[in-house]
């Protein structure tokens, strides 16, 4: 019975986790994600599936490393940052690129380029977990 509760509280908690991540993503664009996606906007579509990909693949490494949730809690928040500051690191080595207004103008290679940035750094930063 313990194991079956400890497995229910995790997936509760990873949902939440993947969540969070989604909502303070979406407060760092300019713009609303779900109205450009409701507009067929591809580009915001592929950020957006970038950075939900990005966080699961750091939330399931971190549940896969960690038999503790306040351990899986601990790594999310840290490859979390690491995803951010990879956001606005991408922003300032494209100095002349504004992204979120690309993005918003439905410019797909921003978007793929963005998706790949989140992509691989989630990769990146999950080796790292412990």
């Amino acid at each position: 019975m313990v194991v079956v509760t400890n497995l229910i509280i995790s997936i509760v908690v990873i949902i939440l986790l993947q969540l969070l991540g989604m909502l303070v993503f979406s407060w760092m664009t300019p713009f609303k994600d779900m109205e450009e996606l409701r507009k067929g906007n591809t580009a915001v579509g592929l950020a957006l599936g970038g950075k939900f990909m990005a966080t699961a693949i750091i939330l399931g490494v971190a549940a896969y490393t960690n038999t503790s949730i306040w351990y899986l809690m601990l790594w999310f928040a840290v490859g979390y940052v690491c995803l951010i500051a990879a956001y606005w690191l991408f922003e300032l080595a494209t100095p002349g690129l504004k992204v979120s207004e690309h993005l918003q103008q439905g410019n797909n290679a921003i978007g793929i380029l963005l998706c790949a940035v989140f992509l691989g750094t989630s990769f990146a930063v999950s080796s790292l977990i412990v």
